[in-house]
């Protein structure tokens, strides 16, 4: 009896979605190194006050394709393929293992399918068991993520550097060595366990002290909750994936990596120190409204005012 979806189903979806949602990743790579080709332009806020704002996904979107054609909106695609495929299949085959040396007690499971609630103690199971097959995952798929980052920043400098297929790994090699395939990949992880745990914490306390489970609702509210923790985890550890994306590109031998564009970080914790003191930890968080904000950008545009 299938006890879940097809894992090789499951593998293409992720892929498909890796794959339609790419543009966004890439927009989201630039804002996040401090790359904006576009003037800022005088706009209103949510509280209808004159501000500068930025240019959204659409527009920023708009500037790649009419440089590099549509197609150039997918700069970078194959490593983050790859990146998804290897670091899906190592999570789960770890989840899968450590399912079968450390399995759940049958009564537990029994009354878990039952109420709808969980134990603390099968909760720290889960989320330890978790917490394993996330870090295996981030490790085998960090090489092709930064790979995909080093080619999607090209964009900045007209570099070709990391393009085409096996070239970028040579070039990692060359530039960095063999670390050169895990840099930024400390904070990656630091945000994928710390991001797990905050997520599944706020559910186990809503889960089990909050929700009523007579409500009729229930089992659709605890499927909201499910998506809104993982939200607002997102939210408070999105600075740590900041910091590793601008770690995969500093010191690699491309104009986005070296100063005057960006300082030379010994480690990524004077990277974090570096953003924080310049109040820079949430760039690129937004993709649609983007409030100007000094310094926050190395590249910018003069600023245009709308036409009358």
């Amino acid at each position: 009896m299938a006890t879940g979806p097809d894992p090789w189903t499951q593998l293409a979806v992720n892929v498909a979605i890796t794959t339609f949602t790419h543009p966004m990743g890439y927009v989201k790579t630039l804002i996040q190194v401090g790359y904006e080709p576009i003037a800022p332009r005088v706009g209103k806020n949510m509280f209808f006050r004159k501000t500068l704002l930025l240019p959204g996904f659409f527009q920023y979107a708009g500037h790649i394709k009419k440089i590099d054609g549509f197609f150039g909106l997918y700069r970078g695609v194959t490593p983050r393929i790859l990146a998804s495929i290897s670091g899906s299949i190592v999570a789960r085959v770890t989840t899968q293992k450590l399912d079968e040396h450390f399995p759940s007690p049958q009564e537990e499971a029994t009354e878990s399918k039952k109420t709808g609630k969980v134990s603390t103690q099968e909760f720290l199971r889960e989320s330890a068991k978790l917490t394993v097959s996330h870090c295996c995952g981030a490790v085998v798929s960090h090489p092709f993520q930064v790979v995909a980052v080093r080619a999607m920043v090209q964009f900045i400098g007209k570099e070709t550097k990391y393009s085409g297929f096996l070239n970028p790994y040579r070039e990692v090699y060359n530039e960095n060595g063999i670390w050169g395939f895990f840099a930024g990949l400390v904070p990656r992880v630091l945000m994928d366990v710390f991001t797990l745990w905050l997520a599944r914490t706020m559910f186990h306390i809503f889960n089990n002290y909050i929700l009523d489970e007579n409500m009729s609702n229930a089992k659709e509210i605890r499927n909201y909750m499910h998506a809104i923790t993982g939200f607002v985890a997102g939210m408070v550890t999105y600075p740590l994936g900041l910091v590793s994306t601008l770690m995969c590109v500093n010191d690699s031998g491309l104009m986005a990596g070296s100063p005057p564009f960006t300082p030379l970080y010994p480690n990524w914790r004077s990277c974090w120190r570096d953003l924080s003191e310049r109040g820079l930890l949430k760039r690129g968080s937004s993709l649609f409204f983007r409030p100007y904000q000094a310094g926050a950008v190395a590249i910018e545009a003069p600023i245009l005012t709308p036409l009358d």
